[in-house]
């Protein structure tokens, strides 16, 4: 088949089955017009972008019912243009994510597309962020466009909770990380000061429901795979580690910045990251850590386990000092992993700790050992309690916990085990466990 180069010649190749798909939205007209895509060159059907989108868009807004064949096959072809071109104006891009949107099921609306038709819709709107180039990405993360980015997360965010195919929630959850720039393709630069502080700001907004739902998500049943539950831990820590970071909220004024007039009813969907906020939303999101924490450290793969350990270190990083109150669950995490199984993991956490431990001092500016010595003076108190209490999981979980605070303290558990009551609770503990079976 020909290669069509110049516009001009893309042009006559593309008009007939252009004009016919604006005609009669059918499968067969969607087909003709993506066979005749493949013999165009990428500059051709960069200059020809709006015009052969113009038919595919038409098909989507059609009115009546649906026709889910049509409707899939249409958000096909769009991805392949989308793919092969940029989506360079902010007036379009717009435009377009609001009508691929439309294509997604509302969480509490009628019943659910077909599989194939809602997976067609992430896809689409995956190519369409991963097109967006210069201006049209920066006008898109900016005040005006606030509600149609959070109607954009609400659904993709419905359908990773509620969908059960797997490939469904992973392509929602990678297209959430892309909308909340959040991608590690070569594609996307990387946010400069200025615009990361922006985009704190908006995402501060999203940051309640965003982090509820991936804490549920991770809390999902073992069979939605180890895939999904590694992708919303990572976006968990990505998207908190952004809208929480200590060098954003040290440069928050106190007082909420008067908006325009024209502007007021948007900035105030605007969240202020002010001290009380902060304080707030950290109170908060350490539930959702203690529940994360507690569930990912004794999850049978390990690589929920790895990323489990990488969001301690994202987050100790990047909020040291706004998610202070979390601190103690994020470091049991880490002593509990660090004689994991899995050596990858036992490896990765150790570098982790031995990081947090050349900080010298840590929450509330004390030392590591302090810290430890406090958590497992606290555990060989609850430790006979917790022995008589938990199932066998339960009871490896908190045992390996203990040796992890034990060998990190090395030397320095005489200070805290030279009282003879713990020595004695933690003995008769110990002890509880080892009693034999003589049933």
């Amino acid at each position: 088949m020909a290669v069509f180069d110049t516009p001009q010649e893309a042009f006559g190749a593309l008009r007939p089955a252009c004009v016919q798909l604006t005609k009669a939205q059918t499968v067969e007209n969607v087909a003709q017009l993506e066979a005749r895509l493949a013999a165009v060159g990428a500059g051709a059907l960069q200059e020809l972008q709006e015009y052969v989108l113009f038919p595919l868009r038409f098909a989507l807004k059609v009115p009546g019912p649906r026709r889910e064949r049509v409707v899939q096959r249409v958000l096909q072809c769009l991805s392949v243009v989308l793919l092969g071109t940029r989506v360079r104006s902010p007036r379009l891009l717009r435009e377009l994510l609001s009508e691929l949107c439309s294509c997604l099921p509302a969480p509490h609306g009628a019943p659910a597309p077909a599989e194939e038709l809602q997976l067609a819709a992430v896809q689409a709107l995956l190519a369409l962020l991963h097109s967006a180039q210069g201006d049209a990405i920066v006008a898109l993360y900016q005040p005006s466009c606030l509600p149609l980015l959070g109607f954009a997360v609400s659904l993709l965010l419905g359908l990773a909770e509620r969908e059960r195919a797997k490939q469904i929630k992973l392509a929602a959850l990678e297209c959430l990380r892309v909308l909340l720039l959040q991608c590690e393709c070569q594609e996307h630069r990387w946010l400069r000061e200025e615009e990361a502080q922006r985009c704190g700001d908006l995402f501060a907004s999203f940051l309640p429901g965003v982090s509820i739902a991936l804490s549920r998500i991770i809390a999902g049943d073992v069979k939605q795979g180890h895939r999904t539950t590694v992708s919303a831990i990572r976006l968990f820590y990505q998207i908190v580690g952004l809208v929480m970071a200590d060098e954003q909220l040290a440069r928050v004024p106190e007082q909420r910045e008067k908006p325009p007039v024209e502007q007021s009813r948007i900035a105030e969907l605007i969240i202020h990251r002010g001290p009380e906020w902060s304080k707030s939303t950290s109170e908060k999101l350490s539930l959702l850590l203690h529940k994360i924490v507690e569930l990912s450290s004794v999850h049978s793969h390990w690589k929920v386990r790895l990323e489990l350990v990488e969001l301690v270190q994202h987050l100790l990083r990047n909020c040291r000092l706004s998610l202070v109150d979390s601190f103690s669950h994020l470091l049991k995490a880490l002593v509990g992993l660090v004689n994991d199984e899995d050596r990858e993991v036992q490896s990765r956490c150790n570098k982790v700790l031995q990081g947090v431990a050349e900080q010298q001092v840590i929450a509330q500016s004390r030392a590591l050992a302090d810290v430890l010595s406090e958590n497992l003076h606290s555990l060989a108190t609850a430790l006979p309690r917790l022995m008589n209490s938990q199932d066998d999981t339960g009871k490896f979980s908190t045992l390996s916990l203990l040796l992890g605070y034990l060998k990190l303290l090395g030397p320095k558990i005489n200070v805290v085990l030279n009282s003879v009551s713990h020595l004695h609770r933690l003995s008769k503990a110990l002890m509880q466990v080892l009693e034999l079976d003589v049933t």
